[in-house]
């Protein structure tokens, strides 16, 4: 009779599963709460201790972690020595193992959590059960993931009819076994880093886990997958209409919901090309956010992302309708507005929150390597912000003040952004150097006709001459936000000064590369 060893956290599933395996003639052996449940639907069990001939001792800490068990799954099927080794010992093979961990990464993520409550959710047994029968996958059947189940139970009622074909699905659970226990001990240890208050500790160890295979890449010819590294993100959007999301599309989300994130207290929207903002507006209703964003770059915002921060109405779905969008994302959808979204059958809708971990850290790829940092802070915070011109900012400009330096936070350096009333109306993105920046977002924002007049000059990164102020005072420019810090902010000061620009400093670069 082939023997399957159950000791599952996540139940889900459990109880068809080992239904379906009694079924077949299986014999089942499990643990604690498993053994439990099982015998309450009426399955017959036999506890683990019963063939360890050794109690559970230490509340549960050791049940396992024994010969009787590892013995019956390392057992090569195919090598008679091993057979009669454990034959001598009375040990029988295990040939199934359905073993899911303790919740270590949940128990540590829930507030209050203390350090002996995460210590316990630190599985020992479990991960050495599944990798001995996963390392003995060929004579083994290992299954990590509830989603398996099924896929087992058919593969186990083929193999009784006689046809066992499953080698490569045999392999493919042995995997999915290495990947979870690599990503649960990659949690331990992050766990306990932070502990130490080690923001980058010796080692690190990102596992992800496909979340869904795309198109292709940037273009044509690269292939492409989206990975999740936890639930919660991007992944936690659902999609309500259009096509499939490509690499670009997700990429462009990103973009587009950083861009939203520093607005988070606001009805705000964003329309982002290439990762980076085309226009950015406030306003009393998503229509009046929306119309403010789009007149900064009409042009630019055909085949843009858009996001929102309050749910979309009717109005605002006509307004956006007009327009080729690749994708739109908000909190929520009126009924009403949604299906007018659903007639343009390329609109990829999303709706939800794709929330970042506070200790999450942004990653670039490099050569032979990985660069990590910490993730810039959404919130502004204006500490530190000092008027260091004679004139001092009137309230309406110190107010734009504030919009352009959360916008400028989103663009591509070298940044530059014009903003009048709560709406961007120039970006100069992504220019080797400062002033093409702001010469760039003074003529973006005069061809569509809007007056520079008067507006508010917010840039990421200090300016290393005056002649970016000279740029800025030629396009009426009469307020300048920016970090400070160059060897010429004397020269940059005065320039402001001789223009008549009130100019404050906050002490912080927002480079984005």
């Amino acid at each position: 009779m082939p023997r399957a060893l159950l000791s599952v956290s996540n139940k889900s599933g459990l109880v068809p599963f080992a239904r379906g395996l009694a079924e077949l003639g299986w014999e089942l052996v499990s643990t604690g709460g498993t053994a439990r449940a099982l015998r309450e639907a009426g399955l017959d069990v036999q506890d683990v201790s019963e063939i360890t001939g050794f109690p559970e001792i230490m509340d549960g800490r050791v049940k396992t972690l024994h010969p009787a068990v590892h013995g019956g799954l390392l057992a090569r099927r195919d090598l008679p020595e091993h057979m009669s080794t454990i034959a001598e010992h009375e040990i029988a093979p295990i040939d199934l193992v359905a073993v899911n961990l303790y919740p270590f990464r949940e128990t540590v993520a829930r507030e209050g959590v203390t350090a002996a409550d995460a210590i316990e959710q630190i599985d020992i047994g479990g991960p050495s059960m599944l990798r001995s029968a996963a390392k003995n996958f060929a004579g083994v059947w290992v299954v990590v993931n509830p989603e398996d189940y099924e896929r087992v139970l058919n593969a186990i009622r083929q193999q009784d009819e006689g046809s066992d074909t499953n080698t490569e699905l045999r392999r493919e659970l042995a995997s999915h076994v290495f990947s979870h226990t690599a990503s649960y001990d990659a949690a331990i240890a992050g766990w306990f880093a932070s502990e130490r208050d080690e923001r980058f500790p010796e080692s690190v160890t990102i596992t992800v886990e496909r979340q869904q295979s795309l198109r292709y890449g940037e273009n044509p010819g690269q292939a492409a997958a989206f990975y999740r590294e936890r639930t919660g993100g991007l992944d936690a959007l659902e999609q309500l209409g259009g096509k499939e999301l490509s690499f670009n599309n997700i990429l462009d989300l990103e973009g587009a919901l950083l861009a939203t994130d520093h607005y988070a207290d606001e009805m705000a929207c964003a329309i982002v090309k290439h990762t980076t903002p085309c226009g950015i507006g406030v306003g009393e209703s998503p229509l009046k956010a929306y119309h403010k964003a789009l007149a900064c770059d009409p042009a630019s915002a055909f085949g843009s992302v858009i996001s929102l921060t309050r749910a979309v109405d009717t109005e605002t779905a006509e307004a956006i309708s007009a327009l080729f969008v690749e994708c739109l994302v908000a909190p929520d959808f009126e009924a009403d507005a949604l299906e007018i979204l659903r007639r343009k059958k390329n609109l990829r809708i999303l709706r939800g929150k794709a929330e970042w971990y506070p200790s999450e850290m942004d990653v670039e790829r490099v050569r032979g390597g990985l660069l990590l940092q910490e993730r810039a802070p959404a919130a502004v915070d204006e500490v530190g912000w000092k008027v260091v011109t004679t004139r001092q900012p009137t309230a309406s400009e110190f107010a734009d003040l504030r919009f352009a330096w959360k916008a400028v936070a989103s663009v591509k350096s070298n940044a530059i952004v014009l903003a009048r009333d709560g709406a961007t109306i120039g970006i100069g993105a992504g220019q080797m150097s400062r002033v093409d920046a702001s010469f760039l977002a003074a003529h973006k924002a005069r061809g569509v006709g809007h007056e520079t007049g008067g507006s508010a000059l917010g840039s990421d990164a200090f300016f290393p001459f005056r002649d970016g102020v000279d740029q800025a005072a030629e396009a009426g420019v009469t307020a300048v936000i920016q970090p400070g810090g160059s060897v010429r902010d004397e020269e940059v000061i005065a320039a402001a000064e001789e223009h008549g620009i009130a100019m404050v400093f906050t002490g912080q670069r927002q480079f984005r590369h």
